[in-house]
């Protein structure tokens, strides 16, 4: 299978110099602060979010792209280390992409400052850029990765969370960052508001589907490849859809997930009551219908190798399943 970064040399050499920046625009004048802020930028990351900015940038600027779109990609990495660093505390997560968490090594007072401060220093550097319209979209990502937390929060253990909520809780997320950057960069070029739109429609479905494979390898991926503990979202009584659809089809699950897995062998049955179900294959089919629609809304941009690497970053993603 290609190789995520193989589907990103278009934008190799603007990953390389963001790489390079990143550690400077942190700029934290305590020593403690800027190594929890730069612990997750060494961590290995696959850095998605930029690069889709940075495609989307080259495919939609004629020629070179400007240093207000490099900076657009490097915000927009910061704020999802921002808000990475914070779901480790709020999670008790251990381990991110196989290393430890920011507050794990560090503890929960510096996480929590660490991912202000990142979010701070993005939201100072998108004011800079002097475009009161991308000021405004990314500004509504740092509310929806908010909203998207405390909904997550109040419906732990519902085994009532219906489909369309846990898309709305997978936009604000996760999708939300990856649609308003994919439009901000098209705003950036002067593409027209018609085009502009289907780039966010773009970034909405991709970042759906993402979220909904990362659900789905929660329980097929081992602890090894998800970096993180396995089956870990159903044992905090985060519902995904792979659940939500085994809930259709094995009552007994409502009952495991209500009592909130208290029995040794709950989580076990409940792991098994999923596997036997369809839920697994009725969310593959989902998050294809969402790169399909993606796909779809690339339509609009003229032919180019930064277009063509992001329809197949679409295929990607969906492939990880197999």
């Amino acid at each position: 299978m290609t190789s995520v970064t193989a589907l990103f040399s278009p934008v190799e050499d603007d990953l390389r110099v963001l790489n390079q920046n990143l550690r400077e625009l942190v700029g934290a004048r305590h020593p403690i602060l800027f190594a929890a802020a730069d612990h997750l930028f060494q961590a290995g990351g696959k850095q998605l979010r930029p690069a889709i900015v940075l495609l989307v940038s080259r495919a939609t600027m004629p020629g070179d792209i400007t240093a207000r779109h490099r900076r657009l990609a490097e915000i927009t990495e910061m704020i999802h280390t921002a808000s990475l660093v914070h779901d480790d505390v709020l999670d008790e997560s251990e381990l991110r992409r196989g290393i430890p968490t920011v507050h794990s090594s560090f503890g929960n007072r510096v996480a929590v400052l660490a991912g202000d401060f990142l979010f701070a220093k993005s939201s100072w550097y998108l004011a800079n850029l002097n475009n009161l319209e991308v000021v405004k979209l990314l500004s509504q990502v740092i509310v929806d990765l908010a909203e998207g937390e405390i909904q997550q929060g109040l419906s732990r253990f519902d085994a009532d969370l219906s489909l369309e909520a846990y898309l709305e809780k997978s936009y604000y997320k996760t999708a939300s960052l990856i649609a308003n950057s994919s439009k901000a960069a098209g705003v950036l070029s002067g593409v027209s508001p018609e085009m502009a739109n289907h780039l966010y429609h773009y970034g909405r479905d991709l970042g759906l589907a993402f979220q909904i494979v990362d659900d789905i390898l929660d329980f097929t991926g081992t602890t090894e490849t998800l970096g993180k503990p396995a089956a870990s979202d159903l044992r905090s009584g985060n519902l995904t859809a792979p659940v939500l659809y085994a809930l259709e089809e094995q009552p007994l699950l409502e009952t495991l997930i209500a009592r909130e897995f208290a029995e040794p062998d709950d989580l076990d049955r409940a792991l098994a009551m999923i596997q036997e179900s369809n839920g697994i294959d009725r969310s593959r089919a989902l998050a294809a219908e969402h790169t399909r629609k993606a796909i779809e809304h690339l339509e609009c941009l003229p032919a180019s190798e930064s277009r063509q690497a992001l329809s197949d970053l679409a295929d990607y993603i969906l492939r990880r399943l197999y």
